[in-house]
């Protein structure tokens, strides 16, 4: 695997996001994968926040290397039932990926089974 970008996320995100790892009976492979890259983040508040940065609740467009594919979609604690909005949930594979990333990187994540997601983040826009 190539080697991972630096990643940044904010410590109001972190402390959630270790809360809800510890709350986790049986840690799933990205849950694990998750906390391995809460581990190696470097902490900031929102005014210190590098630009262009995938944070919790920010729509973000990336795409696909494996296929080609791209998506926008707001990166969630849990997906919303009612589908109303399209959402990756950061306990998802491309969800833990892209967490923490900026406009511009790129990271392999390995998926159980497969070969590997190859994620390139194009732009982000943060919640209000």
């Amino acid at each position: 695997m190539s080697e991972r970008p630096a990643i940044y996320v904010l410590e109001q995100d972190f402390d959630r996001l270790s809360a809800m790892l510890e709350k986790q009976l049986h840690g799933t492979e990205t849950a694990e994968a998750l906390a391995l890259e809460l581990d190696r983040a470097t902490l900031v508040d929102a005014e210190k926040l590098p630009s262009g940065t995938v944070t919790m609740n920010s729509l973000v467009h990336f795409k696909n290397e494996s296929n080609d594919a791209e998506y926008t979609k707001r990166l969630v604690y849990s997906t919303p039932r009612d589908g109303s909005e399209e959402c990756v949930s950061v306990l998802a594979p491309a969800g833990a990926a892209l967490l923490g990333l900026r406009v511009g990187d790129r990271i392999d994540w390995p998926l159980a089974g497969k070969n590997q997601l190859r994620l390139k983040i194009i732009h982000v826009t943060h919640a209000n």
